[in-house]
């Protein structure tokens, strides 16, 4: 056969091909170097070299931002009302998303108005260090999780970080801010699920009365969608959920 005879040629070159990645291999291993990070603020003629970066920082600034105030509450509540609904995409996100800040905004306009009363604006006068500035702001920002944070989640927090603390008060930043946020997680779903129990009960009654009437094969949702939109409607439900909402922070 035709292939015996390129075995030999095939056993000279298998060990050829291996030393050459080797060597090839050791080669590359020694012209890298272990790359260092710097970080730091450079002049730039090009202002889209920092556009990325800054959009990026923006946006991490943000979203640490919004697990410090009453957002992630807000948007799963409401998250919680389309699925119960079971309108898909109605509202969209963009429009979820935007009340829910909005929402947020008025929430937590009190605990703002103090950041910018006693620390914002004092820096900006230059009347007050920046240390002292930001303990200021951390302080009503404190205040606000605290109140709304349980103090079974403040208590696995503390023993999850070994420390140990009289009062709430004295709990450590980085131990308040994942302890108020499953919190809110949790009462979200409280709300979520008071909210979906009377769809629940429209989709039973529909369902119930289209098996009776042997209408196996129409789907009860295509029935059901319509009686929660219009009690929905009637009870005015964004009026109720809005101020349920805002009236759940303390």
């Amino acid at each position: 056969m035709r292939t015996c005879r390129f075995l030999p040629a095939l056993s000279l070159l298998v060990p050829i091909v291996l030393i050459t990645l080797v060597a090839a291999g050791a080669a590359y291993a020694q012209a890298v170097t272990v790359p260092s990070l710097r970080i730091g603020v450079e002049g730039t003629d090009k202002p889209s070299e920092i556009s990325g970066t800054l959009q990026m920082l923006f946006l991490l600034t943000v979203l640490l931002l919004m697990l410090l105030t009453s957002f992630t509450r807000i948007v799963v509540v409401l998250s919680f009302v389309r699925s119960a609904l079971s309108t898909q995409q109605t509202p969209p996100n963009q429009v979820l998303i935007g009340l829910a800040l909005f929402l947020t905004f008025f929430v937590m306009a009190p605990v703002y108005a103090d950041i910018n009363r006693n620390a914002l604006q004092p820096y900006l006068a230059s009347t007050l260090p920046l240390d002292e500035a930001l303990e200021r702001a951390e302080a009503p920002v404190r205040q606000f999780m605290l109140k709304q944070t349980r103090e079974k989640d403040l208590a696995l927090f503390s023993a999850l970080a070994r420390i140990e603390v009289d009062r709430p008060e004295d709990v450590p930043t980085y131990a308040l801010i994942p302890a108020f946020v499953i919190s809110e997680l949790k009462t979200a779903f409280q709300i979520g699920f008071v909210i979906f129990v009377p769809f629940i009960v429209i989709d039973m009654v529909v369902a119930s009365t289209l098996m009776s009437m042997g209408m196996l094969m129409l789907p009860p949702m295509m029935i059901s969608l319509p009686f929660k939109i219009l009690l929905f409607v009637l009870v005015d439900g964004w009026h109720l959920i809005t101020r349920s909402l805002v009236t759940s922070f303390k």
